[in-house]
């Protein structure tokens, strides 16, 4: 027997077993890669519009990058930072005070850091599932918020998004026996991909159904920070009682244009913070101490994320006016760098489109605009306005060229 046809019958199951490596499936998200590599091979002299990517198109801030710069010269800095620095943890609790207007947290034993937020999100089933035990989460989604569940031989029971209930999920819909088996409900407001925000009536709604379901919360707030006209930045734990049933993770990734640093904190019901720390110590050491210090000034400035927001804002509006002329339904969201919009069913011409990914291979191929498609209820295209622009002029040539190009396609809704 060779050494590849032995480790082939190694794997586990929960990666596919024996089939691990074998599988011809191309996900979407490789299918979009592909095309975008196509379109560009087969027309090199035309700058391929990029609005499917999903994260910040600006670097950090000038005084994060010197922090960190000076920090990671100290020799202090150079060792295992475990469950995080105690500074860090101290500036979370101000900036979550300053900016959602929850007060009281306790940096000992409320809040903890954690090596970006996807990680956070993936670690917490390790506490909480048994086999057997449910995962609530909402679809479209973060396919992370799932995975771990289903590799602790738990089940994931989704929960739709829809228009018409402004993309939150309906609670109501589970039925008693999945609500006696749920141990964790994941949400994420302002939401990934719809763009939607929560209300604190609707986090109201959720704190009843955890205190009576006895299921924990996890929100993930990555992009809390971002949002736009009369919708203030708003925290699930903002609302009372919700530190009783529950945490949520911020991030720094999104707000502070900071993916690749890797820093997020997760804050709230004591018991919680101590389990994921439980289980991040057997996991990691820690994150970078000169990251940690240098979070810590982002976190002193939630301004850099109030430019970031007017930034964003201001090229929805554009990108929404381009769409709305070219008949689609779109609206413009209260929070997060993401357009989500319902998608044509053909053009004038006779191309059909059966699906959202059917018509974002379209967009690449004849148009070279790449977005995202989410087919899990209901067929919409994800647009990002991250694309890479230096300035309103620039922001607005790239709008200019978006609706150029769109607009040799007459399309039918």
């Amino acid at each position: 027997m060779t050494e590849d046809s032995f480790i082939q019958q190694q794997f586990a199951e929960r990666i596919g077993g024996q089939e691990f490596g074998k599988g011809d499936v191309i996900y979407k998200f490789e299918k979009i890669k592909r095309a975008k590599a196509a379109a560009k091979e087969e027309n090199p002299n035309i700058e391929l519009i990029d609005l499917g990517v999903g994260e910040p198109d600006w670097m950090a801030d000038d005084k994060v990058i010197e922090t960190l710069y000076e920090e990671a010269q100290k020799w202090e800095n150079r060792g295992y930072a475990d469950n995080g620095i105690f500074a860090f943890k101290e500036a979370a609790a101000e900036y979550m005070e300053e900016v959602f207007g929850v007060e009281g947290l306790d940096p000992e034993t409320e809040i903890n850091h954690s090596i970006g937020s996807k990680p956070g999100l993936a670690m917490l089933p390790s506490a909480f599932i048994n086999p057997g035990d449910i995962t609530i989460m909402t679809t479209p989604g973060y396919p992370v918020m799932g995975t771990h569940t289903e590799w602790l031989d738990g089940e994931v029971v989704n929960l739709p998004l829809l228009k018409e209930n402004n993309f939150l999920p309906d609670l109501n819909s589970l039925t008693a026996e999945q609500k006696d088996r749920a141990k964790l409900l994941y949400l994420n407001y302002p939401n990934n991909p719809t763009g939607a925000v929560a209300t604190e009536e609707f986090f109201a709604e959720v704190v009843e159904f955890a205190k009576k379901n006895d299921i924990i919360v996890i929100h993930d707030a990555a992009y809390a920070g971002l949002t736009f006209d009369d919708y203030d930045p708003l925290s699930f734990l903002s609302v009372p009682g919700a530190k009783e049933v529950g945490i949520e993770i911020q991030s720094l990734s999104k707000a502070f244009n900071m993916t690749g640093w890797r820093m997020a904190f997760v804050a709230g019901n004591p018991l919680v913070v101590n389990a994921f720390a439980t289980v991040k110590d057997n996991n990691d050491s820690g994150q970078f101490k000169a990251i940690q210090k240098a979070c810590i000034y982002a976190l002193n400035n939630p301004e850099i994320t109030e430019k970031t927001a007017k930034k964003y804002s201001r090229r929805h509006d554009m990108l929404v006016d381009v769409l709305q002329d070219l008949g689609f339904e779109a609206e413009k969201p209260k929070g997060s760098f993401y357009l989500y919009v319902s998608i044509p069913k053909r053009t004038k011409d006779g191309v059909e489109f059966e699906n959202a990914e059917d018509f974002c291979q379209y967009l690449i191929k004849e148009h070279l605009i790449s977005a995202v498609p989410w087919d899990d209820a209901g067929s919409f295209v994800r647009f990002s306005v991250t694309f890479v622009a230096e300035g309103r002029e620039e922001e607005k040539e790239v709008i200019d060229e978006i609706k150029d190009r769109l607009s040799r396609a007459e399309f039918v809704f």
